[in-house]
């Protein structure tokens, strides 16, 4: 069984046991979260989707740590202008694992 959720505006593909990085949530370390955004549902008997979420579908998840990112380095310029600029970003992110799949 497996579902497609969606968070932070992406959508995942997720099954039982599966660890995903996903944007940051308010949730501390060992919380337990309920994600009601399911897109589809994937089980033996087909698929299900939903118009826009599956009715009665939930993932429930684990919050194993909240963190940052590697840091990245953007580099703008301007030719002949002596004009740049450089800038460092960490997109921070929260790291979940997934217990359970209701339908």
């Amino acid at each position: 069984m497996y579902a497609i959720i969606e968070t932070g505006g992406k959508q995942y593909k997720v099954q039982e046991g599966d660890t995903v990085y996903v944007e940051l949530l308010k949730a501390e370390a060992d919380d337990e979260i309920t994600l009601d955004s399911v897109v589809a549902l994937g089980t033996d008997d087909g698929i299900k989707v939903g118009a826009p979420y599956v009715d009665g579908a939930s993932v429930k998840a684990k919050v194993v740590k909240n963190g940052k990112a590697k840091k990245i380095t953007v580099m703008t310029y301007k030719p002949k202008k002596n004009e740049k600029r450089k800038l460092g970003h960490r997109q921070p992110y929260t790291k979940i694992e997934i217990t359970a799949i209701n339908a």
